[in-house]
């Protein structure tokens, strides 16, 4: 099995371990001389059952992440740079916004509200961590498709 095979096999998991968590507490209690509508032992074991599942899952896929060299370093590698560039480009994303606002004036003895950056320099630092995050997400892709589970 490849790597993102695993993976859309986790999330698959993760979906139905969150449906059944809902069923069972949808399950928990009914009104006296009642009978809940779906079995909450039978619903517990499945869910048991897929919880293991993830469990071996996840450990053959971070073991993989771990082990799986490419040109940029290990997957793990990749993973955690992503993760830190998704980071910065949400703060930078946010921050142009704010820096970027218009505020209306009805009269010229308003105050003024200033930017306090120069908005096109850091558009363009945006831009360039968008360009990395894009590159770094493909060579990931890329690596989970040619890359056997361990």
């Amino acid at each position: 099995m490849k790597l993102a095979e695993a993976l859309q096999l986790r999330t698959g998991l993760q979906k139905r371990i969150s449906q059944l968590s809902s069923r069972l507490c949808n399950n928990a209690t009914v009104q006296e001389g009642e009978k809940p509508a779906e079995d909450p032992a039978a619903l517990m074991e499945e869910y048991e059952d897929c919880v293991a599942q993830l469990e071996g899952l996840i450990a053959r896929i971070n073991r993989t992440n771990s082990e799986t060299r490419t040109e940029s370093g290990t997957l793990t590698e990749l993973l955690a740079r992503r993760d830190c560039l998704k980071l910065r480009l949400q703060t930078y994303h946010d921050f142009l916004a704010s820096a970027s606002s218009l505020t209306r004036r009805a009269t010229r003895s308003e105050i003024r509200i200033l930017s306090t950056i120069p908005v096109p320099e850091y558009q363009k630092k945006a831009d360039v961590l968008s360009r990395r995050l894009r590159e770094v997400d493909n060579a990931i892709q890329s690596a989970n498709w040619s890359t056997e589970l361990l």
